[in-house]
């Protein structure tokens, strides 16, 4: 072998190398998703279109919720909403997400659903833009929720829900049949609640 050909090869190496340290492949792991420490990196669209960051619950205790217009469970919104009047003032959020995912239960624009929301139920929690919770066009704040917290897999029904505690992390789900009074999901919300509450006299 001549000398230009190993120069050609030496040149290949070094290039190789240099793709497989480069700082950017380390950072994102198969599927193009950055690992995500807790809820506060996303952005997300308010039911009205706006632009805002779940930075803005920092230090909340969160219910996460995959909703539906059209569902057998869409008479949890009532539920919901107690759960929010009963806690809010404690600083807990109910978060819901319209997704269209299963039966098509979800038809409506971000519109509608805010005024079947309103009128039907008089939700007063944060209502957000319908994404897709799973699949290819799945929202990454559903990616995270399902794949990188210590409660993954598939949403596989509206009226999942997610707890999350005040730094962010995802600390219980509930599936879609457990409705929001359901005395699992009041006593993991009031523990939640309560922790904070000790730290902050605490400190």
């Amino acid at each position: 072998m001549n000398r230009w050909v190993w120069t050609g090869v030496l040149a290949g190496l070094v290039l190789s190398v240099a793709s497989v340290q480069s700082p950017a492949a380390k950072e994102a792991p198969a599927g193009g998703h950055a690992v995500t420490k807790n809820v506060y990196s996303f952005r997300v669209k308010t039911i009205d279109g706006k632009n805002a960051s779940l930075a803005d619950f920092k230090g909340k205790t969160l219910l996460i919720v995959n909703t539906a217009s059209k569902c057998g469970h869409t008479p949890q919104y009532a539920g919901l909403e107690t759960l929010y009047e009963k806690y809010k003032d404690q600083g807990f959020e109910v978060l819901a997400f319209p997704a269209n995912n299963f039966g098509q239960q979800e038809p409506g624009t971000n519109a509608e659903i805010k005024t079947f929301c309103a009128t039907n139920y008089k939700t007063t929690f944060p209502l957000f833009s319908k994404v897709s919770v799973k699949g290819k066009d799945m929202t990454p704040l559903y990616h995270y929720l399902t794949t990188e917290t210590a409660f993954p897999g598939d949403i596989t029904w509206n009226f999942t829900k997610f707890l999350v505690a005040p730094d962010g992390k995802v600390v219980a789900r509930f599936t879609p049949k457990q409705e929001p009074l359901d005395p699992d999901i009041t006593a993991k919300i009031e523990t939640t609640l309560a922790a904070k509450a000790g730290q902050a006299g605490g400190q």
